[in-house]
C-alpha cells in the first residue's frame, strides 16, 4: 500500500514516481542501442560520447537551479513544463537525421528531466511527513533504480526486434508515452504551486557559479582531454569556481540574503556523507553495467537480445529487494545500506573471478547470477541511503538538497563511467577477460570506499533524538506528535 494520509497525497506519490522512472529509464535503455546508433548515424566516437553522456551532463547542470526554482515560486508549472520539453525533444532526437541533431536534442531533453526531478524531491519533501516521508522517498527511488536496470533488456529487445537501423529511435522514443501518461497525471494530481523559501530572491550568481562548476568538472571526463596540461587547466578552474562560490555564498549570508545552499545542508555530517555513499554506489553501478554489456557484446561476442537476457535479473532482483528494503531497515536500521553495499562488492568480485577462470559457455549463466546479487545490494542501499540524506534538508530547501544529491550523483555518474570504461578499454586489447575483471575490480573498490563513508556517518544517523531537519521515523504512532514543518507551513 502506498504511504499517504489520504488519496490525494498517494495521487502526488505516483505523479512522482512516473516521473522519475520516465526520465531515467530514457537514459538507461540507450546504452545497449549505442552500436547500431553509431553505424545509423554514422557518427564518430566523440558524436556517440556526447549522446550518451551529454543528457547526464545536462541532467546534473539543471539540478540545482530547478530546485532552487521549485522552493521559490512553486514547483507545479515547472514540472509540467519540464516533462513538456522532455517529451519534444526526445522525439526530435529519435527522429533527427545526423549527430548534432540528436546531440542537440539530447541535451535539451537531460536539462528537461534535470528540472523535473528536482521538483520530484521538493514535492515528496513537502507532501509527507514523518514515517510516510520515508516511505514515499524509499518508493521514488526504487522505481527510479528498477527503470534503470530494465533499460538494459528492453533496449536489447527493441534492437533484436526492430533491426539495429530502427531499434535505437523507438529506444529513444520508449520514454514518450510514459511521458504523456506523467503530464497528463501532474496537471490533474499535483498540488496547486506554492513557495517553501523563506526569501523570494533568486541567487542568479550563486547559479551561474555552480552551474559553471558542475560543467567545468564534468566536461573533461565526457571529452578526455588532449593532455596532461590541459588536464591540469580544467582540474585547476574547477578549484577557482569552487572557491569562488564559497566565497559568495558565505558574503551573501553575511547580507542577511537565502544563499543558494542552505547552511542546513553544509553543516550537516550525514548528508555529505551520505551524498558521498550515493555518488559512489551509483557511479559504481552504471560504470559496471556498461563495461558488462561492452563485454559481454564486444568481448565474448554475444547478441543485444542474450546481453539483455544476462541483465535482466539485476531489475528483478532490485525491485523485490527495494520494496522489502524499508522492512529490513526497521530490524537493523542504517546498516541495512551497509548490508546492500557489501552485497554488490561480493557481487562485483564474483563477476570478476567468473571471468577470469570459467569456460565461455558458462559466463552467461554465472554473470547472470552476479547480476541478480548485485540487483538485491542496490535495492538494499540505494533508497534507504536517500531515505536518511534528505531527512537531513529543511522544508525551505527541501528542492536545492535534492537536486545537490542528484547533482552529485550525475557528476559520479561522468567520472565514473569515463574512469571505468578507460580502465576496460586500455586493457581489452590484450585480454578482454581480463579488462573486464580488472574494471570490477575498480567498481568493487568504489562500493568498498561507500561501505566506509556509511560507517562514519552511523553514530549521527542511528541517533534516536530527533531534529528539526531530521524526523524520527520509528512508527505511524510518531506521525500524529511530530510536525516537522518549515514555520511558513504552519
Amino acid at each position: 500500500m502506498l504511504p499517504g494520509e489520504d488519496r490525494a497525497a498517494r495521487r502526488v506519490l505516483l505523479v512522482c514516481m512516473s516521473a522519475g522512472a520516465t526520465t531515467l529509464l530514457d537514459q538507461a535503455v540507450l546504452n545497449i542501442a549505442v552500436p547500431s546508433m553509431r553505424h545509423s548515424l554514422g557518427a564518430g566516437a566523440a558524436d556517440v560520447q556526447w549522446i550518451v553522456a551529454g543528457y547526464s551532463l545536462a541532467f546534473g547542470l539543471a539540478l540545482v537551479p530547478g530546485g532552487s526554482l521549485g522552493d521559490l515560486h512553486g514547483r507545479k508549472r515547472l514540472f509540467i513544463a519540464g516533462v513538456a520539453v522532455f517529451l519534444l525533444a526526445g522525439v526530435a532526437a529519435a527522429t533527427g537525421g545526423g549527430p548534432g541533431t540528436v546531440i542537440g536534442a539530447r541535451l535539451v531533453q537531460g536539462a528537461a528531466a534535470g528540472l523535473v526531478n528536482s521538483q520530484v524531491i521538493g514535492t515528496i519533501q513537502d507532501v509527507f511527513h514523518g514515517l510516510d516521508r520515508g516511505r514515499a522517498l524509499g518508493l521514488y527511488a526504487v522505481t527510479s533504480g528498477v527503470a534503470t536496470a530494465l533499460g538494459p533488456p528492453l533496449g536489447g529487445a527493441l534492437v533484436a526486434g526492430l533491426g539495429p537501423d530502427a531499434g535505437w529511435r523507438y529506444c529513444l522514443l520508449l520514454s514518450a508515452p510514459f511521458a504523456v501518461v506523467t503530464l497528463i497525471l501532474a496537471a490533474r494530481w499535483l498540488p496547486p504551486p506554492r513557495r517553501t523559501a523563506r526569501d523570494s530572491r533568486l541567487d542568479p550568481l550563486g547559479l551561474a557559479l555552480a552551474c559553471g562548476c558542475t560543467l567545468t568538472l564534468m566536461v573533461p571526463f565526457i571529452r578526455t582531454p588532449g593532455s596532461g596540461g590541459a588536464a591540469l587547466l580544467w582540474a585547476a578552474g574547477v578549484c577557482a569556481l569552487a572557491g569562488v562560490f564559497t566565497v559568495q555564498q558565505r558574503a551573501r549570508a553575511r547580507r542577511g540574503r537565502a544563499p543558494l545552499v542552505h547552511p542546513a545542508l553544509r553543516s550537516s555530517k550525514p548528508y555529505m556523507l551520505g551524498t558521498a555513499v550515493a555518488m559512489a554506489q551509483f557511479g559504481s553501478s552504471l560504470a559496471a553495467s556498461l563495461v558488462l554489456t561492452v563485454f559481454l557484446q564486444d568481448g565474448l561476442g554475444l547478441s543485444a537480445l542474450l546481453t539483455a537476457a544476462i541483465a535482466l535479473p539485476s531489475a528483478i532482483a532490485m525491485g523485490v529487494s527495494s520494496a522489502l528494503a524499508w522492512r529490513v531497515v526497521r530490524r537493523i536500521g542504517p546498516r541495512t545500506v551497509d548490508a546492500g553495499l557489501i552485497l554488490g562488492i561480493c557481487a562485483a568480485l564474483a563477476g570478476s573471478v567468473a571471468a577470469l577462470h570459467l569456460p565461455a559457455a558458462g559466463l552467461p549463466l554465472a554473470f547472470a547470477a552476479t547480476q541478480l546479487l548485485s540487483g538485491a545490494g542496490g535495492g538494499l542501499a540505494v533508497s534507504p541511503n536517500q531515505t536518511q540524506v534528505l531527512q537531513h534538508a529543511p522544508a525551505q530547501a527541501a528542492g536545492v538538497g535534492g537536486g545537490i544529491l542528484q547533482m552529485a550523483q550525475r557528476i559520479a555518474a561522468a567520472v565514473c563511467l569515463s574512469a571505468v570504461s578507460a580502465v576496460y578499454l586500455h586493457s581489452a586489447t590484450g585480454s578482454p577477460r581480463a579488462a573486464y575483471a580488472l574494471a570490477s575490480c575498480v567498481c568493487a573498490g568504489l562500493l568498498a570506499v561507500a561501505l566506509v563513508l556509511s560507517r562514519l556517518r552511523r553514530p549521527a544517523t542511528s541517533s534516536r533524538t530527533p531534529t528539526p531537519a531530521s524526523p524520527p521515523l520509528r512508527s505511524s504512532r510518531d506521525d500524529h506528535h511530530h510536525d516537522d514543518r518549515s514555520p511558513q507551513e504552519r
